[in-house]
């Protein structure tokens, strides 16, 4: 199920910095993986200028400081940012702290199938139109660009700016998806922050307006001239004295009114504050409380049940959430009718006020024409009705006090509470850190303890092969490695989950039916798991740091060859970014026939129901024939061989000089447990078989294949010859193992660890990464490959010995450097040469065919006629 789109979090913040503590804008994007935020100058800019590491950073924001400012505070060093608005400030907030909950929960919890596991404490805002996301960077700079400059960081200034200047000059770059284009009339730059701009969109900004005065009573009945003589005089001259004081009151209780909405509307905001720390503050402790109940648990059966709970409330609230989407999306369009009957509503109201100030003109001049009547003494009566107004003005008074206590109380209360969750996320970030040093504390010991386990081992194996023992010795022997085989690992996996399959499903311990091949299984499983423990925190995670950065703000489609990528992917490409690279690769590839036929691998499928292929019955043969130790290909009714026949039924009819080739099933497999999509994984056959592989290399005579390990013979003499000369001297024929190899891309010949960094290569660089990884594995056991000296023996050794390979970063090394790596114009050659020879020898041979036919057909008809004679000589 597809979900709708997100927007990027990424927009302009100004970021304040510097001796002289200004403010600089920068454009801020995050990073879903490292759980990072990386700030740079422009949205062009491909190095940034520095990065936030929010895993132990909190989130807080002064009451007094300017509006839109916040702070993000990590364990080193405190950023102040300033957002154009409020609410600008808020959606970041609530963004970062919603992205850095979901990278504790995905940390916790890495499981690949259920990824919608964060919960929505927290209302969701909109994201601000044109501050927020791709669309952010349209916005034009209200800064001048040599102000902004960085100068703690020249070198990534020139950086940036060269590869500015290298891309405008370039005809064939692919723009950045944060690019814009120049406009073409000029646009007024955004006002800089003011108090006005920064207000909430709730506080009132009625107009100032002159206050009316007091309704006052009629002077007489319609069309009655007002009353002269003495007793007009008379009123006159007391509502003089009275009519200041009734302005007076209005203006004053006008004024507090004002005042009270607006304190109204600051307290309601105050609370909605304390309400947002509060599930915040709850969040935390269900997190916390959840932790603990899960240490708890003391049984593996406890702990799934557990998480089995877990599961059915996620799915519950996802359930919900579709319930929300779909109200948000009916609310939208009540929202568009509502803005069509606002649109009505504005221009009543326009014609209404110019009713209204008709009738303040008239209001005004019938107030005038009641300040000459009151003027009289005999109006004294119209006086009494200010003790009324006194008792308002009171109340009002009252209320104002009352509100501003609330207020005080409220901050009171917002600082404890943004105290608490600073002394949480203090004591969370501690533990967080204890419990690394721990995990890698207990890795290296881990380590160790392999190491000396594979080493007893190791002894134990040296001391079954020793001929010079007593049958007593041998007996003892063979009793210590009995009960070495019936241990089960347990020593070697204490502190980690013990897992028989990787992440891709395939098996980490092989199988062996002979003993001798057990205990080697067993030994080469520690080492594997002492090697990869040591390798984590030097090798991996300093691995996954680079491709985070190099692909920080990148799209598919910005994505180009270059060296930096050829050397990313040389050293491999982490899990978390596999299938990412290998869709872009292919998808580079295979664009032309994309473009094409966009509708192609559906239209294929929809022809393979109609109509049964040739190769169909071959397909269905191999399909239970694929990466049998693989879990996803186990169980004959697994999901993955259904999709898999689909996708080699489809590329048969794509290729129909091809049709069915034993070994394209391992490769569309490798394919789709990768890319987890069945048209991804039948674009990535067709990219290795069309574009990638020589021509006809999986036909049916196999030219090219057959070319190829001549070619490979050319270069074994050349880069190895001890162990060229060693293979001649017990007549071994190489080709007969390593067929294989370049048939199927060493799928089932090497471990996944191994062979998917393999294949990361492969897929950019060609099948010259085929060559370089055959010579690196015989290099890499040439020492014990030159110890035998039996050709059964060798045959055996070489069939097996690639599965016993456990340092694929020393073997990558072979392959690329130490090997002295050949050019790709020096095989292109050379594979022209061998496959002209090769197809001459297989044409005399199709000529010496067509001879011996013809010859046994005479021969056969001379049998028949003498075998005539003799019979009529009998006869």
């Amino acid at each position: 199920m597809e979900t709708c789109p997100q927007v990027r979090l990424c927009g302009f913040l100004q970021k304040q910095g510097g001796p002289l503590r200004v403010w600089k804008q920068r454009w801020f994007t995050y990073e879903e993986k490292k759980n990072q935020l990386f700030y740079y100058r422009t949205p062009q800019d491909v190095m940034p200028l520095g990065r936030v590491e929010l895993s132990g950073a909190t989130y807080t924001y002064p009451l007094k400081a300017e509006r839109g400012t916040f702070h993000i505070q990590t364990p080193e060093r405190t950023f102040i940012l300033k957002a154009v608005t409020q609410e600008l400030m808020m959606y970041w907030l609530q963004q970062l702290q919603l992205k850095r909950w979901q990278h504790r929960l995905m940390s916790s919890c890495p499981d690949p199938t259920n990824n919608n596991t964060t919960d929505d404490f927290l209302p969701v805002l909109q994201s601000p139109l044109g501050l927020v996301g791709e669309e952010a960077a349209n916005t034009p700079l209200p800064w001048k660009p040599l102000s902004n400059m960085s100068i703690k960081h020249p070198l990534i200034e020139i950086q940036n700016s060269v590869h500015s200047l290298r891309k405008r000059s370039s005809q064939e770059w692919s723009q950045s998806v944060f690019h814009v284009e120049a406009p073409l009339t000029p646009t007024a730059p955004l006002p800089p922050s003011t108090p006005t701009a920064s207000l909430p969109p709730s506080t009132p900004t009625a107009p100032p307006t002159a206050p009316l005065p007091p309704p006052l009573p009629s002077a007489g009945p319609a069309g009655c001239p007002p009353p002269t003589g003495p007793r007009s005089r008379k009123m006159k001259s007391r509502s003089s004295s009275t009519l200041p004081v009734l302005r007076k009151d209005a203006v004053s209780s006008s004024r507090l009114q004002q005042e009270k909405h607006m304190l109204m509307e600051e307290v309601k905001s105050q609370k909605e504050l304390v309400w947002l720390l509060h599930k915040a503050l709850e969040a935390a402790q269900l997190e916390k409380r959840t932790c603990a109940e899960f240490l708890a648990v003391e049984g593996e059966q406890e702990r799934l049940e557990l998480l089995r709970h877990r599961e059915r409330q996620a799915a519950d609230l996802r359930g919900r959430l579709e319930e929300a989407k779909e109200e948000a999306e009916r609310t939208s369009r009540s929202l568009t009718q509502r803005d069509s009957q606002l649109a009505e509503l504005q221009h009543d109201i326009r014609t209404l006020m110019e009713k209204n100030n008709t009738k303040q003109e008239v209001i005004i001049k019938l107030s005038d024409q009641v300040t000459a009547c009151m003027s009289d003494p005999r109006l004294s009566c119209w006086t009494g009705g200010g003790g009324l107004d006194s008792q308002t003005f009171k109340q009002l008074q009252q209320q104002i006090e009352n509100l501003k206590d609330d207020i005080e109380a409220y901050k009171t209360q917002n600082k404890f509470l943004n105290s608490e969750i600073y002394q949480l996320t203090k004591l969370w970030r501690n533990s967080s850190e204890q419990e690394k040093s721990l995990m890698v504390k207990c890795a290296y010991l881990e380590a160790g303890n392999c190491r000396v386990e594979s080493r007893y081992l190791g002894v134990l194996r040296k001391l079954q092969e020793n001929k010079s023992l007593d049958p007593v010795q041998q007996g003892a022997v063979q009793k210590m490695i009995e009960d070495a085989l019936k241990g089960e690992l347990k020593s070697v996996i204490k502190l980690n989950t013990n897992r028989d399959h990787d992440e891709y499903g395939f098996k980490i311990i092989p199988d062996y039916e002979v003993e001798d091949m057990k205990l080697l299984a067993k030994i080469q499983a520690l080492e594997i798991r002492s090697h990869n423990l040591l390798h984590q925190e030097g090798v991996e995670r300093p691995l996954l740091s680079r491709w985070a950065q190099y692909l920080a703000g990148r799209s598919d489609d910005d994505l180009c060859p270059s060296p930096e990528l050829k050397g990313l992917l040389r050293g491999g490409v982490p899990r978390e970014y596999r299938q990412q690279v290998w869709r872009w690769v292919v998808r580079a590839r295979t664009r032309t026939m994309r473009e094409r036929h966009p509708q192609r691998y559906q239209q294929l499928c929809e022809k393979s129901r109609t109509s049964p292929h040739p190769a169909s019955r071959q397909i269905q043969l191999d399909l239970h024939r694929t990466l049998t130790t693989n879990q996803h290909f186990s169980s004959p009714s697994s999901p993955a061989l259904q999709q898999l026949q689909r996708i080699l039924l489809a590329f048969s009819w794509q290729s129909p000089a091809i049709g069915y080739c034993q070994g394209l099933n391992r490769l569309a497999a490798i394919a789709l447990l990768v890319l987890q999509s069945e048209e991804d994984a039948f674009w990535c056959l067709v990219c290795v078989v069309e574009t990638i592989m020589p021509q006809d290399y999986y036909t049916k005579d196999l030219v090219a294949s057959q070319a190829d390990q001549r070619v490979l013979k050319d270069f074994l003499s050349e880069k190895l010859p001890r162990l060229a000369s060693h293979f001649d001297d017990h007549n071994i024929d190489v080709s007969l193992i390593t067929f294989n190899w370049f048939l199927v891309v060493y799928v089932e010949s090497l471990p996944s660890d191994i062979l998917l960094p393999l294949w990361d290569a492969f897929l950019y660089e060609g099948t010259k990464v085929m060559f370089r990884y055959a010579l690196a594995l015989l290099k890499y056991k040439e020492d014990d490959i030159l110890k035998i000296q039996d050709s059964v023996e060798i045959y055996q050794y070489l069939r097996f010995f690639t599965k016993t390979i456990s340092d694929g970063r020393k073997l990558s090394s072979i392959a690329f450097t130490v090997m002295n790596p050949f050019p790709g114009r020096l095989l292109r050659n050379r594979r022209a040469l061998h496959l002209e020879r090769l197809q001459g020898e297989l044409q005399e041979l199709e000529e010496q065919q067509r001879a011996f036919v013809t010859e046994s057909s005479e021969r056969k008809d001379k049998d028949l006629d003498a075998g005539v004679s003799e019979d009529d000589d009998e006869l």
